[in-house]
Order: C-alpha cells, then structure tokens, then sequence
C-alpha cells in the first residue's frame, strides 16, 4: 500500500470546509512554520528533494533558492494553476477537494520566502473552482490564517485568485505573469528569470498546485524524512491522472519507484485493460510527452523493470524512454490508432501556439496539416519524412517549451510506430472508408503487439 501525503485526508466528507480540515489537523504545518526562520524551511524543502510537480521536474528547494531578494522590493509567490495538459487534471482535483491544504502550502512558502502576497493563476475553465477557493481563502482569513500578524507572529499575508482565458500558453511560466498583469500571455525571453524580474518586475516565484501542496508535508515530516519516501533522486509521492483504456482510471497518489508493471495491472490501482484486450502504448507523463510502445512500458531497453519516477521512466532518453512530466498517464488498447492520436495532439498544439515564434507558429500547423493528409487516406512515404524533419526544426527552436511540446509526440510515433504511418499510406482505401471519430481497425492491418 502506498503512503498518502497529500490525499490522507481526500475520503473525509466535507473537508474542503475549513472546519473538518482544521479538525483533521490541517493548518498544523502552519502553526509550525511561523516558529521556524524562512532560511530554515527553505532548507527543510531543499533537504527533502522536492521536484516540481508540474513537468520540469526542476528542484523546488534550489528554485527557491534563486530568489533575489533586493530591500525595498516587493517578492511574490505564484501558483500555476493553468492546468491544461491534455490526460492532466490532478490539480483540480486538490483545489476542488483539498482547497485548504493549497492554501495552507501558500502561507508556509510565502513566509519561507519572504513574500506577503500570494497569486493563484487559474485555467478560465475551472471557473466554478474560483469560488471553491476564494470561499477557502475567506474562510483562512476569518480564522486568522490570513491579514495581518498571523497567530501574532508579525507576518501578514494576502492570497488572491485570478482565472485566465482558458490558454494552454499560460501555463508557461513568464506567459503566465504576462497575464496576471493583464498583458497578452506570450512568454519572456530569458533571462532576466522570474527569480529576479517576474511578477511586476519583482523577484517572483512560480510554482505548481501540486509541488505547493508538497510543503505542507515537508514540513510536518521535515526534510529528512520526506526524503527517505520513493527513490533516489526522485523522493516523495506524485499525482497520477490515469485516463485511457483501463479499468480504473482516476486520480492516484504513489510513492515515486513504484513498479510501472504494477501500477497498471495491479487490483490496487488501474486494473489493467478492459476486456482482456492487449496493450499497445502508454504516454506516463500527459500528451507533451513521447509516446512508449508496450515493450518499453513495464521493461526498460535493458530488460529491467520499468519504475515510475523521474529517472526510471527516462531511462533510455528519448530513443527507449520518456518523461514523467506532470504525470498524466495515458494508456492505449490494441485498437487504438497512434496516427489519429498523434494528429488529435498536434491540433491542440496548432490552436494553442501563441504564434511568437515563427519555428512554432508554422511548424506545428503543418505538422497538423501533414498528419492529417496521413491519418485520412492522402500521404504519401515522402509526407512521413517531412514530418520528422518538421517535428526537427520546432525542436529547441522556440522561446518557451511548447515547441518542445508538439515536437516531442511526433517525434516517439515515428520513432515506435512508422510501420503504422506506412500503412496508413499504403491503405488509402481503408483509411478512407473510417467513420469519422469511430477510427478503428485493429482487424484490418497487422499490429505488432507484444504481450505485456
């Protein structure tokens, strides 16, 4: 059984209230933080190895660590709460269900860093989840979480909550500044970083819903002890959106090393595929990430099981690995065609570029028009190499990593599955003849599908 961090408490009715929340020993962490000197508990966070949980992967505590903190300045913290990674939405479901503990993480990092204003940037779709946590955020404040000299420690903080537009873009971080400035949200050009000119162009911090909600327990177990949970480098527990062809899909919390075998067959968690049917490929890490065939799934290039954490699924790099991402796992039946999957993401990619960058603007909308050409019955073998070289040249050529994004997908289908494109060129008719949006045909063409 996997220990439970930050959903221990998620089966308890009615504690997104701040009363069964308090009760169940939240704001716990709180009361200890503001006896502890900011320095320390940035050192407790940089002790327990912390990893941003929204996709980077990037050590919270040295992140942290980067804050410059110039006197007379105003330094903010911001949440990215513009969760738009398609097969990612475990951080609605914190705010949704655990509002408090965000909050509580927020009071706990912004006195760690010195700041007295906390922002929650929020994707425009998850509007009715605005008023779940500006009701949390009344509720902080009328207990005295919130204002001013909290527990009358001399420390005053203030939590704001602004909904976007609904643009993917905004989840990069100096796309999202720009847009809680109420600017168009294109990304900076770095350096300066946020660390040193974000928000207003103060030293800024921006991290996601999940990492904040990390240091609630970071500090009630202390650094050390956060850090003996999963593996190496990789410590604590993760979010898992499980979405696709599995018996369970939902939102799981494991502790990093588990065995990606187990996770998906095991009764515990996913259950395996439906209807015995075999697995073909499985993206661990949400759709900007490369795609696995079912042999490097459960099993490394090397023979050895395949773990989930941010070293065992990159195991291999990109040639026989991936990415855990933000941890949006998706898994695909034996039915399921990777051509129209592969076009279906590069279409999002294509709508939500912000069209800065001319390698992004124009290279994901071919990538689009090409797969497309492919996936309906007009490619041709030549349409397939364009695609890699397309996919090659967004590939490190943008300002932010949406390039990077739309790139990656297309890159791991060619690289796993060009047998397939090949024979969605040389099956024209077939393709065609595909009622739309019901595209499959398992029974039609030769899949090579090893038994998991």
């Amino acid at each position: 059984m996997s220990r439970k961090l930050l959903l221990k408490n998620a089966h308890i009715e009615g504690i997104e209230t701040y009363e069964v929340y308090r009760k169940n020993g939240g704001y716990a962490s709180t009361e200890k933080a503001l006896k502890m000197t900011p320095e320390k508990i940035v050192e407790e966070v940089q002790k327990s190895g912390l990893r941003g949980r929204g996709g980077a992967g990037f050590p919270t505590g040295m992140k942290w660590s980067f804050l410059a903190k110039p006197d007379g300045i105003p330094r903010y913290l911001v949440v990215n709460a513009d969760e738009s990674e398609p097969g990612t939405f475990k951080d609605r479901f914190l705010m949704e269900k655990i509002p408090h503990l965000l909050i509580e993480g927020m009071i706990n990092s912004c006195f760690a860093l010195g700041a007295n204003v906390g922002h929650i940037f929020i994707r425009g779709e998850y509007m009715w989840i605005v008023d779940i946590l500006e009701k949390a955020i009344a509720e902080a404040k009328s207990n005295g979480w919130l204002g001013k000299n909290i527990l009358k420690s001399g420390y005053d903080c203030e939590i704001y909550v602004t909904p976007g537009a609904g643009a993917y873009i905004c989840g990069e971080e100096t796309a999202l500044l720009e847009a809680l400035e109420g600017k168009r949200g294109n990304p900076r050009n770095k350096p300066p970083f946020p660390a040193v000119k974000g928000l207003y162009q103060c030293p800024t911090v921006v991290n996601n819903v999940e990492t904040i909600a990390a240091v609630v327990p970071i500090i009630e177990l202390g650094g050390e002890e956060y850090a003996k949970i999963g593996i190496g480098k990789s410590t604590g527990t993760k979010l898992i959106s499980a979405s696709g062809n599995i018996n369970k899909p939902g939102i799981y919390e494991i502790e990093l090393g588990m065995k990606m075998e187990e996770f998906i067959y095991s009764d515990e968690w996913l259950g395996g595929i439906p209807k015995g049917k075999r697995m073909k490929a499985c993206i661990p890490g949400g759709s900007s990430m490369p795609i696995l065939p079912n042999y490097l799934v459960t099993k490394t290039a090397n023979g050895e099981d395949r773990l989930f954490s941010y070293e065992g699924l990159n195991d291999g790099g990109f040639e026989s690995g991936t990415m855990l991402g933000s941890g949006g796992f998706m898994l695909y039946d034996e039915d399921q065609c990777i051509v129209r999957n592969t076009w279906n993401f590069s279409r999002f990619y294509h709508h939500e570029s912000c069209g800065q960058c001319s390698p992004c603007r124009e290279g994901t909308g071919w990538l689009e028009k090409v797969l497309h050409k492919i996936e309906n019955g007009h490619g041709t073998m030549s349409d397939i190499d364009l695609l890699w070289d397309i996919q090659k040249s967004i590939d490190g050529n943008t300002i932010c990593p949406l390039g990077e994004a739309a790139a990656w997908p297309v890159a791991a289908a060619l690289r796993h599955f060009r047998d397939e494109f090949e024979w969605h060129v040389k099956n024209p008719q077939l393709c065609m003849s595909q009622n739309f949006g019901m595209h499959t045909y398992a029974d039609a063409r030769p899949i090579k599908v090893a038994q998991a």
